[in-house]
């Protein structure tokens, strides 16, 4: 499509300076110690999840609390993978990230998060065979099989960020090194390249845009089906329960997969709305995960009183 710099250059970049979120100076203090509570909030929810889901009995033996507990490691990772470097930019230390630590941020970033894609999915389709098809639930959906289902899903994922990581950093870069973002993403990066970035850009559409757009219509199509048959639900109480499990997971879902989609489905545009929108589902949804799953999931709330009781 383009030809970035100049491939004349003879210098190779080393190192690659994230400028970060673009603010006026005298928030700095206020948006590190925001980002940096955050950080925190997100890796004590996630974690209390992850312990209460594994300690509780009732909980682990189900399939959508192993999904949900594998939502939060993943949330706790990739939360470490962006965050702490976003919270550097609003200090005065250097803003340098070295080649090689690009790469693997890069890599981390879209294993982790094409990871979290493929579970959402999952979690619809578990949720859809519960509601839809109780009677039938235990035989399509057991823990061999969510076990199954989850492990393909972090293999999907680690293809997918070899792929990405791969194809991004085959390109030459010969300067400047300036990523106008707050990680090293590949709409940021492929700007600095030395070459043609057509094929990367087609990749990315495909591979992130497309996929992201598809497992969000599987789930929206999973939900259709759900609402359906929650409607045939007879008593109020039956409704309002699966209203709420429900409610719940679609609530993040279009949390974390729209800002998704409108930034990997425009990977050759440069929008400052860019790094805004893509906090929403590097940042938010990992704190919303715990806030929405514990506060509205009734199972969840009594394995805590189970847990803190002694019982």
């Amino acid at each position: 499509m383009r030809r970035n710099k100049n491939t004349s250059l003879d210098t190779t970049v080393t190192n690659f300076i994230l400028l970060g979120l673009s603010h006026p100076p005298n928030l700095r203090t206020l948006l590190f110690l925001v980002f940096f509570i955050i950080y925190i909030l997100t890796q004590l929810g996630n974690l209390l999840i992850l312990l209460t889901v594994w300690a509780d009995s009732k909980l682990h033996a189900r399939p959508m609390y192993i999904l949900l507990g594998v939502l939060s490691f993943l949330d706790m990772w990739l939360s470490s993978v962006i965050v702490p470097r976003l919270i550097l930019n609003f200090t005065p230390a250097s803003k340098a990230i070295p080649f090689g630590g690009c790469v693997a941020q890069l890599y981390f970033f879209h294993f982790l998060g094409s990871t979290q894609c493929f579970l959402y999915t999952l979690m619809a389709y578990d949720r859809y065979l519960a509601i839809c098809q109780p009677l039938r639930y235990p035989l399509l959906m057991n823990g061999r099989l969510c076990t199954i289902l989850v492990s393909g899903a972090w293999v999907a994922g680690s293809i997918h960020g070899s792929i990405q990581a791969t194809l991004t950093f085959r390109l030459p870069y010969c300067g400047p090194n300036q990523v106008d973002y707050f990680i090293c993403d590949i709409p940021a990066v492929l700007r600095l390249a030395c070459a043609d970035t057509t094929v990367n850009e087609l990749v990315t559409f495909v591979d992130i845009g497309v996929v992201a757009a598809s497992c969000f219509m599987l789930i929206l199509l999973s939900y259709a089906n759900i609402v359906h048959a929650i409607l045939k639900i007879r008593t109020a109480d039956g409704r309002r329960r699966a209203f709420s499990t429900c409610g719940s997971h679609l609530t993040v879902v279009t949390v974390y997969y729209v800002p998704c989609i409108f930034i990997y489905l425009r990977a050759g545009s440069k929008s400052p709305l860019d790094g805004a929108v893509a906090v929403f589902y590097t940042v938010v949804t990992p704190l919303l995960n715990p806030l929405i799953y514990t506060l509205r999931n009734q199972e969840v709330k009594s394995a805590l009183k189970r847990i803190t009781a002694g019982r």
